[in-house]
């Protein structure tokens, strides 16, 4: 029975946080808005362009959009593109195509793979191809915001990027402004409500999928070893399990939660063990590159169930010391009493930042190591620089790994243990002392 809830509650979460996981993309509509009042037209043609390059800004126009790489290598940007979700899988540089599942507001659902996009297999995800109106940047689909754009599959030069970060589908003489997808915070992480919304299975999705996949087989292979050497001592992956189970029970669920922590145990130990999975899972070199853990989307799904499970569960007590404690002067209540309520809302917030900046923070400061060499060589310009960096930079970025190791098992723990502390404040029973 405990296995059974286990699972489906790893499953339970997994979906949720698929349906919520679209939110990664920081240009917002009002930023598209904001580029075509400053005068950024779409439909300037070839002439009017090399005017602009007289200001300096035609002739890089061009230039750019032979693709969005520049010939200076940008570690911020090369950071943030490899922690960010995308609708491309790599495996090495191998980038491998998934579904795409758009909605325009203008012409319904529209269903294909990505490589409709024609973007290098040995690249960074970027769309050589326009279809339907969508674009691929770097690995993210873009809905190009003119009505008049081919909605037919047709070949770009590229996609150039303005100072703030906003996108421009080169297609002839002439360039289209994109919109960003948008996003269910309503603009609170970045995003916003634009004319489109992306429903897609990216690698995040993706790497979620083969986490559940091997917690199910390995769980269901745990529970048979079980079923099967019934009084035998441990052997194989049970071994394993076993101890790490048992230190979850009996130094988180048991002091937290009581007599009732058998009730909890499944949802704590699926935001445990999934977590630490999904932590793992993003450590694997040049495989999936996923950041869930790191994702606000998903992070922000979790808390929400920590939030629904503590607060659905608190009983009489738990309330009254939010609203209205006992023992307290009516004045100092009046103080207490909105700061206890906003720590119902805090509480989930802190767990759901925590978990995202610290596995971000490790991802990124490994790739900013890495970036070193090219820094230091110039891109290859000075061998003895990049030579001369490849050593200390492999140490740091070999010892981050080390430490994200570590990481990904403290931040596992600390989901639960606090997540745990929540529920069991909430489930508490209060023995009022007896007066003398």
């Amino acid at each position: 029975m405990q296995l059974r809830t286990f699972l489906t509650t790893i499953l339970i979460l997994t979906a949720g946080a698929v349906f919520a996981d679209h939110g990664d993309d920081h240009k917002s509509s009002d930023q598209t808005q904001t580029h075509q009042q400053n005068g950024h037209d779409h439909n300037h043609d070839h002439d009017t362009s090399h005017d602009h390059g007289e200001e300096g800004h035609g002739d890089a126009h061009h230039d750019d959009c032979g693709g969005h790489h520049g010939d200076t290598f940008d570690p911020g940007a090369t950071a943030f593109h490899h922690i960010a979700d995308a609708n491309v899988y790599s495996i090495g540089p191998l980038q491998i195509p998934l579904p795409c599942i758009l909605y325009n507001k203008e012409s319904g659902f529209d269903i294909f793979m990505s490589s409709k996009f024609g973007f290098d297999r040995l690249g960074h995800g970027d769309g050589h191809y326009a279809y339907k109106g969508y674009v691929l940047d770097g690995g993210t689909v873009k809905l190009v915001a003119d009505a008049n754009f081919p909605k037919e599959k047709v070949e770009i030069k590229g996609i150039r990027h303005d100072e703030d970060a906003n996108a421009y589908v080169c297609l002839g003489d002439n360039e289209y402004p994109t919109y960003a997808k948008s996003t269910a915070d309503f603009g609170l992480f970045g995003g916003g409500i634009t004319p489109f919304y992306d429903f897609s299975i990216t690698k995040n999705v993706v790497s979620m999928f083969i986490v559940f996949m091997f917690c199910l087989w390995l769980f269901l292979k745990v529970a048979r070893a079980y079923k099967d050497r019934q009084g035998k001592a441990p052997k194989g992956v049970q071994s394993l399990i076993e101890p790490v189970f048992l230190f979850i029970q009996d130094e988180v669920c048991k002091p937290f939660l009581g007599d009732k922590y058998m009730r909890y145990q499944p949802f704590i130990m699926s935001l445990f063990f999934f977590i630490l999975g999904l932590n793992l899972f993003g450590q694997i070199p040049f495989f999936g590159g996923s950041n869930v853990t790191g994702n606000l989307a998903f992070t922000c799904v979790l808390a929400i169930f920590a939030f629904l499970v503590t607060n659905l569960s608190g009983n009489k007590h738990y309330w009254e010391h939010i609203f209205w404690m006992p023992g307290v002067p009516a004045w100092v209540k009046t103080i207490l009493t909105p700061v206890e309520v906003l720590g119902v809302f805090i509480k989930p917030l802190t767990l759901m930042l925590r978990l995202f900046a610290n596995i971000t923070a490790g991802h990124m400061v490994i790739i900013i190591f890495v970036s070193l060499i090219f820094i230091f060589s110039q891109n290859g310009a000075n061998a003895i620089g990049g030579w001369g960096t490849v050593i200390p930079s492999g140490l740091l970025s070999l010892f981050m790994m080390s430490i994200e190791l570590l990481v990904a098992f403290i931040q596992a723990f600390v989901f639960a243990i606090l997540t745990a502390s929540y529920i069991g404040a909430a489930i508490e029973d209060h023995h009022h002392e007896e007066a003398h």
